[in-house]
């Protein structure tokens, strides 16, 4: 369940703005000043802050600041005020969106659903990026880059050159790498995966990448050995 922490010292706005979420599926935590909202936060992992910009004891801003040295999750400001200067700012120090008093609730609801997506979109692309040093792997377009420089790679050496860098200094046989890219049903010869490695050591090796290695450890299999943590 997506966890949501509400602050505003206002408390009709908060139990309105709470049943609506809690409407819409979410679980909500209510703070009413901003020492509380601080607290709660390093008390709970939550996915997404609305934050007050007025507020007793500390204002959303400061409380903004103070989140952001630690976490980034996603924070929408509110304010009854609609200066430019102020929304500015509240982007500047880190909040993701700005939203100005009078709203409606499913207005709030939906900028909370919008930057939960954005949030989830730059997850999944960090999730198939991988730089090692001065290589670069994107499962995405299956681009390799070395020294900066887009290697001429094929779907299987780029696979292969992932599933080491993944687990760099981890050691493969054959067949574990005969398991995971080519499936337990493949019935070609372990072979194959000294050809691809042969091919794929050969494209790597005409740049330098003295941090690392694709290194064979003899009548054992493969690994992509890194000299230094990097």
């Amino acid at each position: 369940m997506t966890k949501l922490l509400i602050a505003d010292d206002n408390l009709q706005i908060t139990e309105i703005l709470s049943e609506y979420a809690r409407s819409q599926g979410y679980e909500v935590t209510l703070a009413h000043d901003g020492e509380e909202a601080l607290e709660t936060f390093h008390q709970t992992a939550f996915d997404a802050i609305l934050l007050d910009v007025m507020m007793p004891k500390k204002d959303g801003f400061e409380v903004c600041r103070e989140i952001r040295k630690t976490s980034n999750v996603p924070i929408i400001m509110v304010t009854a005020r609609g200066e430019d200067f102020e929304r500015i700012m509240g982007l500047d120090i880190g909040a993701d969106d700005y939203i100005v008093k009078p709203f409606s609730p499913g207005e709030v609801m939906a900028r909370v659903r919008a930057v939960l997506r954005r949030m989830e979109k730059s997850a999944d692309a960090k999730a198939n990026l991988l730089q090692l040093g001065n290589l670069s792997i994107n499962l995405d377009d299956f681009q390799v880059t070395l020294e900066g420089k887009l290697l001429n790679l094929t779907k299987k050496e780029t696979e292969l050159l992932w599933t080491m860098a993944k687990s760099k200094n981890k050691l493969f046989t054959r067949e574990n790498l005969l398991n995971s890219l080519w499936g337990y049903d493949y019935f070609g010869d372990a072979r194959t995966v000294d050809s691809h490695i042969k091919r794929l050591r050969a494209k790597l090796d005409a740049f330098p990448h003295p941090e690392w290695e694709l290194k064979t450890v003899w009548g054992m299999g493969y690994k992509l050995e890194v000299h230094d943590d990097v």
